[in-house]
């Protein structure tokens, strides 16, 4: 008889904040909003002590890169129009970003993993698949050792769903955090899963949701309760079969662990260096071209990317790049252009430029990502 699989999903716990409460510590228990330019950082006083950006201040078109807790408590969430956090929580501190740290503590966690577990699917930076199948320890206590041994490199913590299969452990690891350990097996669904919001289910954006609850149907038990014909009338034959498999917590996918590429990317270098604002026409032009040609290549290659990245080289041939992690894999040339748009959004424009590149990164196979993008008439919605 062939055991059932132990898959776990190991997320970090509101991870670029957290990294930064290891550098001021005394923000602990406060709201905290990383998504700051360089303008915003810390500044040390006479005394020893620092003073910190207020989102009260802040003025601009930026968006939140992630939030603490206590953040999120007041309405503040990755991806929100920092203008509009600004709102709703003006005495929150505003952090820059700084994303080499994230990727050097993101190194050090996945490390940390793959000494005990080394079979692992990368998600992005602050979040992987773990297939714990042939692992002899029991389940919870592999658990608690994964999350001590990311604690040790790293001093952060992480939440951990362990399930037969992906989805449910993907679900299971939102469920207790911060620092959870949820672990779920198939007769756990209707107790723990239906009761959750159908929104819960990873590929049920903003857009499916509205339309299953104009049906009725808000929670995944309702979902696995509703009429097939019913779905298939409002999202198609194969979205209607996804929705009912993956509302009674069947996923069938694999942790893929195989060596696939690391990125697509798409760059050029212009015949004389163009200034941001004197030049503004052609280099929107170049930069919206470069993102369709890559989204074109991500298609003929069969990937979508989580990260999509920028690399500027100025006329002094300094070069920065910058980069953002989005909530779901995309190949569409839309969605990579506005990524994009906001990584440019976090560098100096002041110089002339003599190269551009887009690149898009933490790549999943393209079937795997549209799969759950369940959309209109069996059609699938753009990420």
């Amino acid at each position: 008889m062939v055991p059932p699989r132990r898959i776990a999903h190991l997320d970090m716990d509101a991870f670029f904040a957290s990294v930064e409460l290891l550098r001021y510590p005394e923000l602990r228990g406060l709201p905290v909003v990383v998504g700051g330019g360089s303008r915003h950082q810390p500044v040390l006083q006479p005394d020893g002590t620092r003073r910190f950006s207020r989102l009260r201040d802040y003025a601009g078109r930026g968006v939140v890169t992630t939030s603490t807790y206590e953040a999120r408590a007041l309405g503040v969430f990755s991806a929100m129009g920092t203008m509009k956090a600004a709102a709703l929580a003006p005495e929150a501190i505003l952090l820059p970003t700084d994303f080499e740290s994230y990727k050097r503590y993101s190194r050090l966690f996945k490390a940390a993993v793959a000494a005990i577990v080394p079979e692992i699917e990368d998600r992005g930076i602050d979040e992987i698949y773990l297939d714990l199948t042939d692992q002899p320890e029991e389940t919870r206590a592999l658990g608690m050792r994964l999350k001590a041994a990311v604690h040790e490199a790293t001093g952060l913590t992480c939440s951990i769903g362990i399930a037969p299969n992906k989805l449910l452990a993907k679900i299971c690891s939102d469920l207790d955090k911060p620092d959870g350990l949820t672990v779920v097996s198939f007769d756990d669904v209707p107790t723990r899963i239906w009761p959750l919001s159908a929104k819960k289910i990873n590929g049920i954006g903003p857009k499916a949701y509205a339309k299953l609850t104009s049906l009725g149907i808000e929670t995944v038990g309702q979902l696995a309760q509703a009429d097939p014909k019913l779905l298939q009338e409002h999202f198609g034959l194969n979205s209607a079969e996804w929705l009912h498999r993956v509302a009674h917590g069947h996923d069938e996918r694999e942790v893929v662990t195989r060596s696939d590429p690391k990125g697509v990317s798409r760059e050029t270098t212009f015949e004389r260096d163009l200034h941001a604002k004197h030049d503004r026409d052609a280099l929107s032009e170049i930069f919206t071209r470069l993102c369709t040609r890559l989204s074109e290549d991500l298609h003929r290659k069969r990937f979508a990317g989580r990260t999509v990245g920028i690399k500027l080289r100025y006329a002094d041939f300094r070069t920065v790049t910058r980069d953002v992690t989005l909530p779901s894999p995309t190949a569409d040339a839309a969605a990579i252009r506005r990524a994009a748009g906001e990584c440019l959004r976090r560098v100096p424009l002041d110089q002339r430029l003599r190269l551009l590149g887009v690149r898009v990164s933490a790549l999943v196979p393209l079937d795997e990502a549209a799969q759950h993008r369940v959309g209109k008439q069996g059609e699938l919605f753009p990420t």
